[in-house]
């Protein structure tokens, strides 16, 4: 779009009668009042800089946006806030910082504000850090101010989580500090070792030398370099090599025979390796716990979609405003525009729209009408609503959601577990060939030997092998949330990515799931209603998609002794009468025609023909998995005509009609004997059998499916877009796993032979070990390069 088309401010398109203002002599166009007059403050205030820095367009301001007031409550700030010099600080989250520009912005745009003492803001992590005086200004003020420019400010994840955030991060950042200066300081009194190479130095300077080093490199090795000490520890006393005993075994040595060359005045000491060493390695293990922590946002993201108060509305029409730990069942809830849903609930409204991105990946607003279900942490969108809460607190979708993030994250799949076993392997091989090439050298070159092994132990440091799999599998759960797609189960990515065949289910996956009554006939012995109030009596707690043809029948009658038979129908007893409902077969009319019988004791009565539509994104999402190579088949419970007809629109050549889910299993297990690696796709109600034994199994659709622990690949929404570009990350995955696997080995295999033939001085080997790391973390990072279906 053009400048001209699109709001000045938010980017985005403009209304038909858009907002005019002129600034700077220039005519601006906006799509909403809000925007408008966050544009004239910032041109009041001075900071029209913004727009020219700015990479990304800002968010829509709401105009209308409730009172901030509610964070001026003591109970918000006593678990979110804590005490400093002066006042109060607390960490926010805000969802429309997109670019540094905008967290320019924010810091002078607060630090204007009356009473505010500190603030700074990350556009990485789109946290927002404001420390007040309360006896100045409520917090609510410059918060007002934050949302008046597009920033709607979140909670964080409790005061207690961000402390020990921050205390970990700057811990981290000054072990580095201190690393740095240390190794700059030891190479510089190293190279005026080095450059002495005819020996003239005098003693008494070059143990000046090399006691300042001592004293430099020593904090370095036993602060800034103490996890590594300290998981070296752990390794051995869990009976296990790996690369913290590597990496704390050769900087302890480096120091220990460099401190006692130095007291006996021996001709060579090695601090500059060590501390350079430990400096690298720190850095690398920082830029890939950022790695990590950029992959797996979506548990902040989470965090932020929880609102600190809900709107409870009264029995007599009044309001009050509550923190959402109050909210029960059955209490009913207003939701302003923009603000995000407390608990999950039911609509009853006649309609609104709900963004839903941060569950499912669907950018775009979703109209519900009155009925329908609404989830905790999905936005409302242009117009208020009101909705009866179903669930609240750890049973809601959002608090799901959470959990089956963490488990994702917390998951070693084998190919993790095996490249650790390697590591630990090749520790173990890497030692005694230390000793090998130090008895070597001892005999051939006596003065070399203790670096020529230090060289070797540093250069072939597994840090590249260890974190080839983990930073990918990182990063890949990332680029999955960001489509609403999250691996619940070790491995489930990885057979992913060698599927051959997709095993679709019909009604609910392909299709809609929202059959549609079409015809009623054959009525004998009873009218039309009667039959439709028998059937609904059948059905009303079925979780068969057909069941919610019949949800909006009056007056049903009690249906005793319900049971239902897999694949066939529903029996039940009603005023003292056996009925059946379900199949031709099942209700004795005769062969399968597709259609759905009532029938009792003397026979079928009652004809019901229904119509279902398929999904709008159906085919294109097929027609990408014949793209990437994929077999696609339709297993479907409903009768051979109507799934034919089904296929034959859909381009589906192998379609199986009338398959019970021990029939699908069947037929994934006749696909297995064949070689193929099988995925079935199924919207988890009726198919946990074959979505256990398929080699791997999406569940998609809705709550039920969220749910539903069969499946390793939870879809969140019920786009089927989604499933080529799950196919296609996982496929990515395993392929930047392979290549960062080639490339550890690669590496060790190119420097271990140069270093243990003296050709690789330590510093060197260290600077060699830390850019392999790098390269290995920055290559998983193009996983997060997502494409939105």
């Amino acid at each position: 779009m053009t400048a001209l088309s699109v709001c000045h401010h938010c980017g985005e398109p403009l209304p038909q009668h858009p907002v005019q203002a002129e600034f700077d002599g220039s005519a601006r166009a906006f799509c909403c009042d809000g925007c408008a007059a966050a544009a004239h403050w910032i041109s009041d205030a001075h900071l029209g800089d913004y727009y020219r820095l700015r990479s990304a367009p800002a968010g829509r301001v709401d105009a209308d946006a409730p009172s901030l007031a509610v964070w001026d409550r003591e109970e918000l700030l006593a678990s979110h806030a804590r005490n400093v010099a002066g006042g109060r600080e607390i960490t926010l989250l805000t969802d429309g910082m997109r670019c540094a520009a905008c967290a320019w912005l924010i810091d002078r745009a607060l630090t204007r504000e009356a009473g505010v003492l500190d603030t700074s803001a990350n556009a990485i992590t789109g946290r927002i850090r404001i420390a007040w005086d309360p006896t100045q200004t409520s917090l609510s003020k410059p918060l007002t101010r934050l949302a008046a420019l597009g920033y709607r400010p979140y909670l964080a994840t409790g005061e207690a989580r961000e402390a020990a955030r921050r205390r970990e991060r700057n811990r981290d950042l000054l072990r580095i500090g201190l690393a740095g200066i240390g190794a700059m300081q030891a190479m510089m009194f190293a190279e005026a070792l080095y450059l002495d190479t005819r020996g003239q130095m005098p003693l008494p300077t070059r143990d000046f030398f090399r006691w300042i080093t001592f004293m430099v490199s020593t904090p370095v090795v036993f602060w800034a370099g103490w996890p590594f000490i300290v998981g070296a520890w752990n390794e051995i006393r869990n009976r296990r090599l790996g690369m913290d005993v590597l990496i704390a075994g050769s900087t302890l040595l480096a120091w220990a025979v460099s401190t006692w060359e130095t007291i006996q005045g021996g001709p060579h000491v090695w601090y500059d390796a060590a501390v350079m060493f430990i400096f690298l390695l720190l850095v690398a293990r920082q830029l890939e716990q950022r790695a990590r922590s950029i992959a797996s946002a979506q548990v902040d993201a989470l965090a932020r979609a929880r609102p600190a108060f809900a709107t409870r509305e009264l029995a007599d029409g009044s309001r009050e405003s509550v923190p959402i730990d109050a909210l029960a069942v059955e209490d009913v809830v207003r939701v302003a525009v923009g603000e995000p849903v407390p608990a999950d609930g039911v609509l009853l409204d006649a309609d609104a729209h709900f963004e839903e991105s941060l569950l499912t990946g669907e950018a775009a607003p979703i109209t519900k009408h009155a009925g329908a279900a609404v989830y905790a942490g999905t936005a409302c969108r242009e117009h208020a609503a009101r909705i009866r809460i179903t669930q609240v607190g750890a049973a809601t979708r959002l608090a799901e959601l959470v959990r089956l993030v963490e488990t994702a994250q917390a998951h070693r799949p084998a190919l993790a577990r095996g490249a650790e076993r390697i590591a630990g392997w090749f520790v173990a091989g890497l030692l005694l060939a230390a000793i090998a090439v130090y008895a070597w050298w001892r005999v051939h070159e006596p003065a070399r030997a203790f670096e020529v092994v230090l060289s070797l132990l540093v250069i072939s440091c597994p840090c590249a092998l260890s974190l080839a799999v983990p930073a990918a599998l990182a990063t890949a759960h990332g680029a999955l949330a960001k489509i609403g797609v999250l691996s619940v189960r070790p491995d489930g990515l990885d057979r992913l990515a060698r599927v051959t065949d997709v095993v679709f289910d019909k009604t609910g996956t392909l299709s809609d799931g929202k059959p549609v009554l079409q015809t009623i006939d054959h009525c004998t012995g009873m009218d039309a209603q009667t039959a439709l109030r028998i059937a609904a009596a059948l059905e009303r707690d079925s979780s068969h998609p057909l069941a919610s043809a019949f949800a909006r029948v009056e007056n049903i009658p009690t249906a005793t002794g319900v049971r239902a038979i897999a694949g066939q129908g529903v029996e039940g007893w009603i005023d003292g009468q056996h009925w059946r409902i379900g199949t031709a077969p099942f209700a004795g009319a005769g062969e399968d025609d597709g259609a759905v019988w009532l029938a009792n004791s003397s026979g079928a009565h009652v004809r019901f023909a229904f119509v279902e539509q398929q999904r709008q994104d159906a085919m294109a999402a097929l027609q990408a998995l014949r793209t990437q190579g994929v077999s696609l088949h339709l297993a479907s419970g409903d009768a051979p005509a109507s799934v034919q007809r089904f296929a034959h629109a859909m381009d589906l050549a192998n379609a199986h009609a009338r398959q019970t889910p021990e029939a699908k299993l069947a037929l994934v297990r006749s696909l297995q004997q064949q070689g193929r690696v099988v995925a079935m796709v199924g919207d988890g109600l009726n198919d946990a059998p074959v979505l256990a034994g398929a080699d791997v199994s999406l569940a998609i659709g809705d709550g039920a499916a969220l749910a539903q622990r069969a499946a390793d690949l939870v879809l969140a929404g019920s786009a089927l877009g989604t499933v080529p570009a799950t196919l296609g990350i996982a496929r990515r995955t395993r392929r930047i796993i392979r290549q960062n696997l080639a490339w550890a080995l690669g590496y060790n295999l190119l420097a271990i032979p140069l270093a243990a033939t003296g050709n690789v001085t330590p510093w060197l080997a260290a600077l060699g070990m830390a850019l392999s790391s790098l390269a290995v973390t920055a290559n998983a990072l193009r996983l997060t390069r997502v494409v939105r279906p």
